[in-house]
């Protein structure tokens, strides 16, 4: 074969594919280093023009090229380009050899990154700017504002060698967090519960026997397998009679990298909250937590815990009652024996269904996931007037995975869309958000002014992961009321990315404050149990009968069942959380007994001595909330308040839900978050609205 017709990497090659979405179809393993290790260079040529630019530092020829500037037709961008593609596989559809590749990265990517915010002669421009500038619109200072902060935070002002311990912190904070992802990951896909006497499926429904008779056959087993995966684990829990069975089952769960194997997390941990409070406090921070704080809507760890303890104060005794409850039923039952954490979804279960005749079960037949998508998107375009069209032609990275192609009220493109719905083996538990393209406004002639016309509003491609109940030989994917509720969530973020109208892309979509950008997801979920949305979609899917009002009903009236507990539950991982980071000495406690004092206040079910979830806790271990879990409990606030209004004005209110889009969902973080919820409300959030729609009586407020 001639020279010249050697394959070119396609992310070096304009994507020639609907949208210029990422061409996973050609794209192939050894594509991603050779791509990242140009894409490194291309960033560093980037940087040479800017610090050598001979003229005087404006924000147009330092800032923007840092940010905006996409020159010869993305060039500047390849690095962003095939990271999200990488990193976004990597946790819905990995295998060995690219966590052995992200492995490999890791440290090559992070010393970039800190080549870049470390490089003096780019922060001397960036300062000068930041002193002398020309008149900035609101966004423009905004993202002035956030590049030289980031450099400091990042740095800039450290001695040598604080510069060079920077280095050493982030390169390895950023390898342990990898290793704690891989790690979890091969522990929850290593146990499975094989069950081969069909007497100890007793108490399962049949959409869980059918389930796990599936997953047998796919692994090439007789009878029937369970693993940790939430649509197996979750109904196993609730249903079974199998008390021992079910103590297996939460013990693998709740023992997760804490054996003593290469999977062990244990010292990974202590390590990374070490190294995250020295990070910290080389920048001049007495903990990690001020550290997260600063840019955060809570502002400082007192606030965050003024919010904790005020939740403790509204629903720590009825969560007590709650608990009680439950246990009340299992001593009738029992007789004998002592309460334990596996009988708690089995008994609350039941008392539901004595309590309200409700079941996940009974709800699960007029779940359809076709008739949810349709639901869901007949929502958003009740509300915001888009539209959803599957395009076949967009290349997916799975056979699982649907494109759309997103249209605005006025026809216009407005965003592609992918949705990932169910568990496989190279798949992280949970679900969430991402993007494999932002938002932001380019320039049509880079040699031009920016302006009216002279710009181009590139869209956004976001995509929702999920693992939802997977379909059957004998059914097709029925959903519970909670999986409605997680589409909801993630498709709330989705909103968020897919409405983005801003011009700088890291200020556009879901780039907000951390304890901000839950507000769009959880207030969707307050749609899950409104009856004239569910009449909208809620067919049986064999009869189309739609679900009955007495169901509905039901439902309205299950919904604070158990909500105490909830938040406490909620809130024992937000204590967990700030006792890790807001550590001023070196850290030398062992895991699992200081995370059973850490969270004590909240805790209303007797902990195990041999369990662990911090060793578990993506969230703030590998994920972006170290110092931040909080945020849901804060956006919870915003969200009940925010849905208030809704409530008042009518759920489905166009000029209702248009303010929202443009006061929130569109603004990405181009104002500070209270400004934009102000503007939308027209008054500060308060928690009367969230202790009311959770019939809490008596709480103190913030």
């Amino acid at each position: 074969m001639k020279a010249d017709n050697k394959r070119v990497n396609p992310f070096f090659l304009p994507y020639d594919t609907p949208h210029d979405t990422a061409p996973f179809d050609r794209v192939t393993l050894e594509d991603f280093e050779e791509a990242m290790l140009e894409g490194i260079r291309r960033d560093d040529e980037q940087i040479e023009k800017i610090i050598n630019n001979p003229e005087k530092p404006t924000f147009d020829n330092t800032i923007i090229s840092v940010d905006d500037e996409k020159e010869g037709n993305g060039y500047y961008d390849l690095l962003s380009r095939v990271s999200s593609v990488f990193f976004n596989l990597l946790s819905a559809e990995t295998t060995d050899e690219m966590d052995a590749l992200a492995q490999k990265m890791s440290p090559v990517l992070t010393k970039h990154a800190n080549d870049i915010r470390l490089n003096e002669r780019l922060f001397e421009r960036i300062k000068y700017v930041h002193r002398h500038h020309r008149k900035l619109t609101p966004e423009e200072k905004m993202l002035l504002d956030n590049c030289y902060d980031g450099f400091v935070r990042s740095g800039a002002f450290l001695d040598t060698a604080g510069k060079e311990r920077l280095r050493q912190l982030t390169e390895e904070a950023s390898m342990l967090g990898l290793q704690f992802s891989q790690n979890l990951l091969k522990e929850n896909k290593a146990f499975t519960l094989h069950i081969t006497d069909e007497a100890d499926l007793d108490g399962l429904p049949d959409s869980a026997r059918e389930a796990a008779a599936q997953t047998a056959k796919e692994q090439g087993k007789e009878g029937w397998v369970f693993t940790l995966d939430f649509p197996s684990y979750s109904p196993f829990m609730t249903y079974s009679t199998r008390r021992e069975l079910r103590r297996q089952m939460y013990m693998a769960k709740n023992t997760e990298c804490i054996h003593d194997n290469t999977e062990n997390n244990l010292q990974i941990c202590q390590r990374l909250i070490n190294v995250r409070r020295e990070l910290a406090q080389l920048l001049g921070h007495k903990t990690y937590a001020d550290y997260v704080l600063k840019h955060r809507m809570a502002g400082n760890v007192r606030s965050v815990y003024k919010l904790l303890n005020d939740l403790i104060a509204a629903y720590k005794e009825p969560a007590k009652k709650e608990v009680a409850a439950i246990e009340r039923l299992f001593v009738k039952d029992m007789k004998k024996g002592d309460f334990q954490s596996w009988d708690f979804s089995f008994y609350s279960h039941k008392l539901q269904l004595q309590r309200y005749n409700i079941d996940a079960e009974m709800l699960r037949p007029y779940f359809e996931l076709s008739k949810v998508i349709d639901g869901i998107f007949g929502l958003a375009n009740r509300l915001y007037g888009i539209t959803f069209r599957e395009n076949k032609d967009i290349p997916v990275y799975h056979p699982d995975v649907k494109a759309y192609e997103v249209f605005d009220r006025d026809g216009s493109y407005l965003a592609v869309f992918y949705a990932d719905f169910y568990p496989r083996k190279g798949k992280q538990a949970g679900a969430w958000m991402t993007e494999y393209q932002g938002q932001w406004m380019e320039r049509l002639d880079a040699k031009k002014p920016f302006g009216p016309d002279n710009m181009k509003n590139v869209r956004p491609h976001v995509s929702v992961v999920m693992n939802l109940t997977k379909p059957t030989t004998e059914k097709p994917a029925l959903l519970t009321l909670g999986e409605v509720e997680t589409f909801l969530h993630e498709f709330g973020h989705s909103l968020h990315g897919m409405f983005a109208n801003t011009r700088f892309e890291s200020l556009s979509g879901t780039n907000v404050w951390w304890d901000f950008v839950e507000l769009p997801s959880q207030f969707m979920e307050n749609f899950a149990v409104e009856k004239e949305f569910l009449r909208t979609f809620a067919f049986h899917y064999q009869t189309g009968e739609p679900l009955p009002d007495e169901l509905i009903d039901r439902i309205v009236r299950s919904r604070n069942f158990n909500v105490a507990y909830a938040c406490m539950r909620q809130v024992s991982f937000c204590l967990l959380d700030m006792a890790y980071y807001t550590q001023k000495d070196e850290f030398t406690d062992d895991i699992i007994p200081f995370e059973k004092r850490a969270w004590q206040k909240a805790m209303i079910l007797p902990q195990l001595p041999d369990t662990c979830m911090t060793v578990q806790f993506s969230h703030i271990m590998a994920g972006g909330y170290s110092a931040g879990y909080y945020s849901y409990k804060w956006a919870e606030v915003l969200d009940a308040d925010a849905f208030a209004v809704f409530k008042k004005e009518g759920i489905f209110n166009p000029a209702t839900a248009q303010r929202f889009r443009d006061c929130i969902l569109s603004k990405g973080g181009t104002e500070n978050p209270m400004t934009l919820y102000k503007r939308f409300k027209g008054g500060e959030p308060t928690i009367d609205a969230l202790l009311k729609r959770n019939g809490i009586k008596t709480a103190k407020t913030r």
